[in-house]
């Protein structure tokens, strides 16, 4: 009897999955709750796939043999996920299922902060350096689809996966091995999904450890006091690599005076000199380039071949994107940054006078007090932006000279232009979520720089 696989959610995700489900002859059905969009509705039909929109139909669904769920769904909210759990069905994500069927070597990273960025650096070394390497996951590109490639044309063995693992997409994952783990930081992020307790959303995080074996890698930022704190319970059979941007106080990979990165690994030092690095900038890319530049020397990366893919990489949309300078305000678009810590990355990284645009959907519980000192040191003036600025108001009310609200960016920015002068910067760094008064943070990040362009 063929295994019946059911997918819920239709995104980029959960249509690979119904592809490489559909090619390995599982009866495949799909159903998203809400409208698919035109090119993945399209893909479904080109290949007869059984599927719904806008419900989810119980009859379909409850019958599975497993369920492929996309990891936005929260499970405890699902009223169709809580009655497949009744029904003791087997649910599990894209990257666990895609992972049965791959042969490549695994290089999997997740972080509160910089993981995006870390991913598509890694696979920047890599591709420079002449490996045969795909990047998936969470950076917006489906896995199973790319699995999918790699069983119709049969690549050569050494096919390399940079993963962009979330801690929702863990937690969906059961046996699928990193043979490269990272974990870049861990600070408070999602804390809605997981119960409020950090404990919960740490524990998540640290699922990237299950299955990992003598041969396999465990990369961690020892710096992150939640990473340093859950160590002491976890025990791994992984070769460990810790790293830190303080070498008098660390004997590991480190940065050193932010010249250069040191990677100790199988009793050898390497230093790889960042000198010449231009396109980013900022102690939180000094941790990027140090993941990186590890996760290259594991694969048997030349120095210079990681020397040179540092000097060339340019960095994704909306993390501390330059997208222009009007009457010498330079404006930077930092949308990906959600959470307080990515925020503090951003206010550390500039000591110019900032304009910080600020606000959104609250709902990860932020904690703004440990923004104070940057903020006073740095924020002449604060934009809130977004539907309810209630808690971002009374935070910094009294501590930053100049502070305003608006739900729309170009008034936003026509404040910037207002409030600024030659040498300062308008920075978009939400600390929120988008969802409020845009689709998602690289909307907002579009709607930012097109008004920035407009008004240029």
């Amino acid at each position: 009897m063929s295994k019946n696989i059911v997918i819920l959610g239709g995104g980029e995700s959960g249509v690979g999955a119904a592809l490489l489900a559909k090619y390995l002859n599982f009866e495949v059905f799909l159903s998203d709750a809400g409208t698919l969009k035109p090119n993945h509705r399209q893909k479904l039909i080109d290949e007869k796939i059984d599927f719904e929109e806008g419900k989810h139909t119980e009859s379909k669904i409850l019958v599975a043999s497993e369920i492929i769920k996309s990891p936005g769904i929260d499970p405890k909210k699902s009223e169709i996920i809580q009655k497949a759990i009744k029904q003791k069905i087997k649910i599990i994500g894209e990257i666990e299922f895609a992972g049965r069927y791959s042969k490549g070597k695994m290089v999997c990273i997740t972080g509160t902060d910089g993981k995006t960025t870390t991913t598509s650096l890694t696979y920047h070394i890599l591709k420079e350096a002449g490996c045969y390497v795909r990047v998936a996951g969470n950076i917006g590109f489906s896995f199973a689809e790319l699995v999918l490639d790699e069983i119709k044309n049969k690549p050569q063995s050494n096919l390399i996966y940079v993963l962009e693992i979330s801690s929702f997409m863990l937690d969906d994952m059961y046996d699928f091995k990193a043979d490269i783990g990272v974990i870049t930081n861990i600070t408070p992020d999602h804390l809605d999904r997981y119960d409020y307790k950090i404990e919960k959303y740490v524990a998540s995080k640290f699922r990237m450890l299950q299955n990992m074996d003598k041969n396999c890698y465990f990369i961690y930022g020892i710096d992150s006091e939640l990473i340093e704190n859950e160590l002491v319970e976890i025990d791994t059979e992984a070769v460990e690599l810790p790293f830190s941007v303080f070498p008098d106080e660390f004997d590991g990979t480190c940065g050193v005076e932010k010249e250069s990165i040191l990677i100790q690994l199988n009793n050898q030092e390497t230093e790889i000199d960042i000198s010449k690095v231009t396109n980013i900038r900022g102690t939180h890319n000094l941790y990027n380039m140090m993941v990186a530049s590890t996760i290259a020397s594991v694969l048997n990366i030349e120095k210079n071949k990681i020397e040179r893919a540092l000097e060339t990489y340019t960095p994704p949309e909306h993390r501390q994107e330059k997208c222009g300078v009007i009457n010498g305000i330079t404006f930077i678009n930092d949308s990906k940054a959600t959470t307080v810590g990515a925020v503090t990355v951003a206010l550390e990284t500039f000591s110019e006078p900032l304009i910080w645009i600020a606000g959104g959907q609250d709902t990860k519980g932020n904690n703004y007090k440990q923004l104070l000192t940057l903020v006073k040191n740095h924020v002449k003036a604060l934009i809130c932006i977004g539907k309810d600025n209630e808690k971002i108001l009374t935070a910094f009310k009294g501590k930053i000279p100049e502070i305003r609200e608006t739900q729309h960016m170009e008034e936003a920015i026509k404040w910037c232009l207002e409030l600024g002068i030659e040498g300062d910067v308008a920075l978009l760094s939400p600390a929120c979520a988008s969802y409020d008064l845009y689709d998602n943070f690289e909307h907002r990040g579009k709607v930012f720089k097109e008004m920035v362009k407009k008004m240029g």
